[in-house]
């Protein structure tokens, strides 16, 4: 199930994936909130905090995250992973260099600080 994390700043799309994920959390959730930013402020600055393990995507929530970042190539700005998984943590920065814009893994207690970075691109000082 993917949710939305209600503290984002309003510049960015920040979701929470625990069990479960469906097509439909993509088709429902996902792609109208995304969306609904890239409409507001013309580019996509995206985070997800990733609670599940990968296995439990569905081919099709694959297949229409994959659709998302198709459809909204052009306005990547910053994205956001936050995991635990260090082979994700590790996928994420290696795409960094394949994708518009800015890719960045961060550590599930980092999740302040990756909302921070999704907001502005700087980090919170520590």
């Amino acid at each position: 199930m993917i949710t939305i994390i209600p503290e984002a700043p309003d510049n960015v799309a920040a979701f929470s994936a625990t069990g479960e994920i469906t097509k439909e959390d993509f088709e429902n959730l996902v792609i109208p909130k995304v969306k609904e930013k890239v409409d507001q402020y013309n580019e996509l600055n995206y985070l997800l905090y990733l609670d599940t393990d990968l296995d439990n995507f569905t081919m099709g929530a694959w297949l229409q995250d994959a659709l998302l970042g198709l459809k909204n190539l052009a306005n990547w700005n910053r994205a956001a992973i936050v995991t635990d998984k260090e082979g994700v943590q590790k996928f994420t920065d290696i795409f960094s260099v394949l994708m518009p814009g800015e890719f960045k893994s961060f550590p599930k207690e980092n999740l302040y600080n990756a909302l921070y970075w999704c907001k502005n691109g700087n980090e919170v000082e520590a």
